[in-house]
């Protein structure tokens, strides 16, 4: 079982004017696969308030942080930024896959800025804001997610096939 805590973008959302439904899907899905989660939280589009979130979480709970919002063209999405700020190591092929693969259900998708990466022995993801989008990147990195978990955890060491 992976500790999992979820992270939502959003100025409106923070100050209780917005219902976070994206951040429940996450929640859901991540229920359904029996993964326990650790941390839900909605803050501001302050890149500031981002980092330490970010940080606090992978450094003391989580073994994946999933966010949603703050990846779009938008003076105050900042959450890639903030993600970048934290990171050690980047993981471009999950964000790559993404997006294209949702970009076959809408063109938009091309414009997400969201991003991957590892801060210690946490894996961080971000996600768009929309919760039709978020089921749909799920949907596309999920499948893989246990694998890196489990070697980035250290619960699996040797992952060389024959």
């Amino acid at each position: 079982m992976f500790r999992v805590a979820v992270v939502t973008a959003s100025d409106k959302g923070s100050r209780g004017e917005r219902e976070d439904e994206s951040g429940r899907v996450i929640e859901d899905m991540i229920v359904t696969l029996g993964w326990e989660l650790v941390d839900t939280r909605i803050v501001p589009d302050d890149i500031e308030v981002i980092i330490e979130t970010l940080v606090e979480l992978c450094d003391d709970r989580a073994d994946l942080v999933l966010t949603t919002g703050g990846t779009g063209f938008a003076l105050r999405d900042n959450t890639p930024e903030a993600t970048l700020a934290v990171v050690e190591r980047q993981v471009p092929g999950l964000a790559e896959a993404m997006r294209a693969e949702t970009s076959k259900k809408t063109p938009r998708a091309i414009l997400s800025r969201g991003v991957a990466g590892i801060r210690k022995r946490t894996l961080i993801v971000n996600l768009p804001g929309s919760p039709k989008a978020v089921r749909e990147c799920l949907e596309v990195i999920l499948p893989a997610l246990p694998h890196g978990l489990e070697i980035l955890t250290g619960r699996a060491r040797d992952c060389a096939r024959n």
